[in-house]
């Protein structure tokens, strides 16, 4: 909504307190702006254009009545009434379906697999078997630790993947494979464990 006297007095026009009470008496404080008055009648036309494809459908309808006797009629009713409810029974269960996939998908982001294939074979039974109530999956966490006990290859334990890759592990013994500087010097005048390098380095 758009406050008159104030639109009018930004563009510059002055008005007195008067001419103020005046203006609120006959067109009120406020206006729809016409983005606002677009929309109203935007929706005014569709609801007059959905009234008018029902006029239409039901005038199709009584005419298609025509020449048919009273168990016709109800016969063809009861035909479109179950329709309507099967299409709206079809309608449901795929948002619930849709609505179920996406809480699985949320559940299962921080859950590490073997392979994609592995995680595509345990979301597919959880999801056989878990239920939906008040946007919450029922179930799920007492399926999730079943499937670690009856199929613990298809998980990734991060805790003792993380312990194994901080142990250290030793494939050739400690400074074995590196290089050293070789002794040089008078033998006389080394002390007895350099010595015995300086043999063994020149044997």
């Amino acid at each position: 909504m758009v406050k008159i006297i104030s639109e009018l007095e930004k563009i510059g026009f002055e008005i007195t307190d008067e001419q103020k009470e005046s203006i609120k008496k006959s067109i009120g404080e406020e206006l729809y702006s016409k983005q606002e008055l677009d929309k109203k009648i935007s929706k005014v036309e569709t609801e007059r254009d959905n009234y008018k494809k029902r006029a239409d459908t039901a005038e199709d309808t009584l005419k298609g009545f025509e020449g048919k006797d009273f168990d016709e009629i109800t016969k063809d009713r009861d035909e479109w009434k179950r329709k309507a409810e099967q299409a709206e029974r079809d309608f449901n269960a795929k948002i619930a379906e849709r609505d179920k996939n996406d809480l699985l998908e949320k559940a299962f982001k921080d859950i590490k697999f073997s392979s994609e294939s592995a995680k595509k074979a345990v979301m597919a039974d959880i999801a056989a078997s878990v239920t939906v109530k008040d946007g919450k999956l029922i179930g799920f966490n007492d399926l999730l630790d079943e499937a670690k006990k009856n199929d613990a290859g298809a998980f990734i334990d991060e805790q003792s993947r993380q312990s194994d890759q901080n142990q250290a592990t030793f494939t050739t013994p400690m400074g074995s494979g590196t290089h050293t500087e070789p002794i040089t010097g008078d033998p006389n005048k080394m002390d007895f464990a350099t010595y015995k390098k300086w043999r063994e380095q020149n044997q």
